[in-house]
C-alpha cells in the first residue's frame, strides 16, 4: 500500500527522523493559524507533482488561497488531486538522495544514496548512486553507513545526521514491512541538521494486517480498480486500448506479451482466477464496458474452471446490455466446443489459437 506524503512523515516522526511541522489542509478554513511562508504539497501516490505545479510556496494569505484553489483538483498524471498538505518552508543548505528498498533479485534490503537529491533525481547519473546491500539476518552495521555516507562530502556533524536518519529509516523499513522507503530529498538545514522533506512509503499489503494503526486509503487506485476490489475481481488499469480477460495469473501475462509482440496494447486486464461463476463473469464485463476499450480479448483456459459456464456469463450481459466494441475470444479446455457455439451465438468472433486472438485484437485496435 502506498501512503500519502503526510502519512509517511508521520511514521517518519514516530522513528524520530525530523520533518517539517505541517497541517492537512481540505479547504481555505484550514489554512487559518500558519505561519508564513510556508508550502503547499499535493498529495499523489506519484512523483513529478513539483514540475507539475503541484508544491507552491506561499507568502500571505492571499497567495494561499489562490494557489490552493490551483492545487485541489488538478490533474497530476491521471491523478486528481483531493488532499494538500502544507508544511514549513525550511532553509536548505543541501539535498541529498534515500531509498531503501527490497532488491529481489539478491533477496536483500537494498540502500541506496547521493548527494544530489531533489527533483532531477532520474537524471543522476548512476555513478554519483551510492550502494550498499544488508544481510538481512545481520541486519544493518556501522560499516555499511560508514561506506555510504563516507562518498557523499558532508562535514563531520552533517555525516552524523546522515548516518543517524539511515539507522531509522532502515530500522521503520523492517518493522512495517515496506517495500520501499524513500526520502528525497534528505536535506543539510543551514544549522547542519539533517531532515526529511519528502516521504514516499509503500508498505506490503500482504503484512497490513500487522500494522491496525495504518489507515488503508488505497490511494494507487483508479476509480474503477476500487469498484473491481469491492467486488473481489483483480483488474489493473493500464494505458493501452485493448480490454484483456483472463484467467489466471500467467495466462494473463501471456496474453499482453501477445498482444505487445503484435503491437497491440493491454488497456485493462482483468484476471477471473478459477471462477466459472456467470455472475462473476457479467460482473467482470460490466467493469470492461465502463473501461471502454477499443477491442476486449477473452481468453480462456479451462482447467477446472468449465468454458460453457463462462461462455454463458459473457452471453447473458451482451444479450442484456449490449456491447460497443468488438469482443474476440479465445477458449481452451473443459466444454470448450460448447463455449464456443455459445459465444458465437453471441455475435462474438472466436479464434483457434492465442496468436491468432493476439493478432486480430491488435489489427482491431490500431495496432500494426
Amino acid at each position: 500500500m502506498k501512503l500519502f506524503e503526510y502519512r509517511g512523515k508521520e511514521l517518519f516522526d514516530k522513528y524520530g527522523i525530523a520533518v517539517p511541522n505541517g497541517k492537512l489542509i481540505n479547504s481555505e478554513k484550514d489554512l487559518s493559524g500558519l505561519k508564513f511562508p510556508f508550502v503547499l504539497k499535493a498529495q499523489i501516490p506519484i512523483g513529478g507533482r513539483g514540475k507539475a505545479g503541484g508544491i507552491k510556496v506561499v507568502e500571505n494569505m492571499k497567495d494561499a488561497k489562490e494557489k490552493l484553489s490551483k492545487i485541489i483538483g488538478m490533474d497530476i498524471k491521471g491523478y486528481t488531486v483531493k488532499k494538500v498538505y502544507a508544511e514549513e518552508k525550511v532553509s536548505i543548505k543541501k539535498e541529498l538522495y534515500l531509498s531503501i528498498m527490497l532488491d529481489r533479485t539478491k533477496r536483500m534490503p537494498l540502500i541506496m544514496i547521493s548527494g544530489e537529491g531533489g527533483m532531477d533525481i532520474e537524471s543522476v547519473p548512476d555513478k554519483k548512486i551510492f550502494k550498499e546491500w544488508i544481510n538481512p539476518l545481520i541486519g544493518i552495521q556501522s560499516f555499511n553507513i560508514r561506506n555510504l555516507v563516507s562518498k557523499l562530502s558532508l562535514e563531520k556533524e552533517e555525516g552524523k545526521e546522515v548516518s543517524k536518519i539511515i539507522t531509522k529509516s532502515y530500522k521503520m523499513f523492517r518493522e512495517y514491512d515496506c517495500e520501499l522507503v524513500e526520502i528525497n530529498p534528505l536535506i543539510i538545514k543551514t544549522d547542519g541538521s539533517a531532515m526529511a522533506l519528502d516521504s514516499k512509503v509503500i508498505i506490503n499489503d500482504d503484512a497490513m494486517f500487522r500494522h491496525q494503526d495504518i489507515i488503508p486509503e488505497h490511494v494507487e487506485l483508479t476509480p474503477l480498480e476500487k469498484d473491481a476490489k469491492e467486488k473481489g475481481i483483480s483488474f489493473i488499469q493500464l494505458d493501452g486500448n485493448i480490454g484483456v480477460i483472463a484467467n489466471g495469473a500467467g495466462l494473463t501475462m501471456a496474453t499482453l506479451d501477445a498482444l505487445t509482440y503484435y503491437k497491440g496494447k493491454g488497456g485493462v486486464f482483468l484476471d477471473l482466477g478459477g471462477t466459472d461463476d456467470p455472475e462473476k463473469v457479467k460482473q467482470a464485463f460490466e467493469l470492461m464496458k465502463k473501461a471502454k476499450p477499443k477491442v476486449i480479448f477473452l481468453n480462456l483456459f479451462g482447467g477446472i474452471t468449465k468454458c460453457d459456464t463462462v461462455a454463458t456469463g459473457v452471453k447473458a450481459v451482451i444479450t442484456k446490455e449490449g456491447i460497443d466494441c468488438p469482443v474476440i475470444t479465445r477458449i481452451k479446455g473443459m466444454n470448450e466446443e460448447a463455449a464456443k457455439e455459445i459465444l458465437k451465438d453471441a455475435g462474438l468472433v472466436t479464434a483457434t489459437t492465442l496468436q491468432d486472438a493476439a493478432e486480430q485484437s491488435s489489427t482491431m485496435a490500431g495496432g500494426e
